[in-house]
């Protein structure tokens, strides 16, 4: 057992109910027509219905058994037995690995009209939720320890939503970088920010205004009862059951990413400009505690070259397939990674994927970087336009077919003619946005024997852990 200094604060001393165990609505399915099986007996309009059912939108309303309808909501006999079957459900969204799949979910399923198309909807308890979360992030083959601990953060993430209500007036208007418009769907006409050669836009949960989160790696990757759950993941949902984390008397919003690919990412860089202290800069190493300053371009540069010891800079199979469902393991390389690009390649991804015509692509500048090393604001510079953009997502999504693995990336040119690169290399470090838990690397704290409390307070600094319910 690793040493592991004094003991975080797990308050368990609440004899009464703080709060009830709440409900939370997960967007699952966004199509014209919806097709679902419902396995068991649901009420409805003070009816019983079952088998396969079709809905369709039509002109402003949902149409189903030649009705029509304003919203559906089928609710379950058993609420923990009970189950549904939504078809062709897309998972993986925008990622390399996007498909189509049958899922299977517990609970009740509304169907509302959102954006000229239906939206199928999960209601569910927060705890049966979690069970598929935490099957669905990672494998349910992981080691208890990391499974309660993701439990813990799953948790505080949701909850720290659903008790503070987001505004829906927070879109920033005026053209200073943190507080250009963002967008958390497909691009927008961009003219007033191309007028302004400034884009920084992210991407965040408050775009749900009708649900609580949605089911893809947008908010948490929920696939209902499909994936198995063990024993060890309800064990784990069970010992933790009510368990969030706190700082400053709130819910911690605790963020997660596959490889932080050695450096823990600040909140501010990669989201609004809000620095929450449980959300600072460290190394992801208990041996190695000093981080070179990687907002700095040559250190970043130093860093992302070679290969620092880290919790994450692992290879091991048995702890990578914990954390990485078959999908996820089509991708081999994360820690660090790279990426080439010929120039007409990618001056037409550019294209593409932002709908800005750059030209020739002459340079990609780092202009400026998060704690991690993290690009969170690049510039491109081609032959017809040059523009800075960010964050850190944007940057991923504007560079790649899909998304890039992370934006702690350095660029090298190759065959330069006459100021045109004929390539370009990426060289990059981690898997998503590095802010808050490391997955792979709370795995590898898991399997060297971390208890959940020590590996949770290693990445949410100065937080504690206290029981809501």
């Amino acid at each position: 057992m690793p040493e592991t200094g004094s003991l975080p604060h797990i308050d368990r001393t609440h004899k009464t109910t703080i709060m009830k165990e709440p409900k939370v609505q997960v967007g699952i399915l966004f199509e014209p027509q919806i097709k679902f099986i419902l396995l068991t007996p649901y009420h409805i309009n003070g009816e019983e219905v079952s088998g396969k059912q079709v809905v369709t939108y039509d002109n402003g309303h949902i149409l189903w058994q030649g009705h029509s309808y304003d919203e559906l909501l089928f609710e379950p006999l058993h609420e923990k037995s009970d189950a549904f079957e939504l078809q062709d459900v897309t998972i993986g969204i925008n990622f390399h690995w996007e498909r189509k799949e049958n899922l299977r979910f517990i609970g009740a399923l509304k169907i509302i009209v959102e954006n000229k198309k239906l939206t199928g909807i999960n209601v569910i308890h927060v705890e049966d939720y979690l069970t598929s979360v935490i099957s669905s992030e990672m494998s349910a083959t992981a080691s208890l320890e990391l499974l309660k601990a993701h439990a813990v953060i799953s948790r505080s993430w949701l909850l720290a939503g659903l008790s503070l209500p987001y505004s829906k007036d927070r879109e920033k208007s005026n053209t200073t970088p943190e507080k250009v418009p963002y967008s958390t769907s497909s691009f927008p006409p961009l003219a007033q920010e191309a007028e302004n050669k400034i884009l920084i836009r992210w991407y965040e949960r408050d775009a749900h205004t009708h649900f609580d989160v949605c089911a893809d790696d947008h908010c948490q990757r929920y696939q209902g009862i499909t994936r198995a759950s063990t024993d060890m993941v309800r064990q784990a949902i069970s010992a933790t059951r009510g368990e969030v984390l706190m700082s400053e008397g709130t819910i911690c919003d605790a963020r997660f990413s596959k490889c932080c690919g050695g450096a823990f990412e600040e909140f501010q860089y990669c989201w609004e400009n809000i620095r929450h202290p449980y959300l600072s800069k460290q190394r992801d190493s208990k041996k190695a505690t000093d981080l070179p300053d990687l907002c700095k371009e040559a250190e970043a540069e130093r860093w992302i070259r070679t290969s620092p010891e880290a919790f994450c800079n692992t290879k091991d199979k048995k702890v990578l397939s914990q954390v990485l469902n078959n999908y996820d393991q089509e991708t081999t390389d994360f820690y660090r990674w790279k990426v080439e690009y010929e120039q007409e390649e990618l001056s037409k991804l550019i294209l593409k994927r932002s709908g800005i015509d750059y030209g020739q692509i002459l340079d990609l500048v780092p202009v400026e970087r998060g704690t991690s090393g993290r690009l969170v604001r690049l510039k491109i510079i081609g032959t017809k336009r040059t523009m800075i953009i960010g964050k850190e997502l944007e940057i991923r999504r504007t560079l790649s077919p899909s998304h890039l693995y992370s934006s702690a990336f350095i660029i090298d040119k190759v065959n330069v003619t006459n100021g045109i690169p004929d390539r370009f290399i990426l060289t990059g470090a981690g898997w998503g946005h590095g802010v808050g838990l490391c997955q792979i690397g709370a795995a590898v704290m898991g399997e060297q024997g971390y208890t959940y409390d020590t590996i949770l307070l290693h990445y949410y600094i100065g937080a504690t852990i206290d029981k809501l319910y």
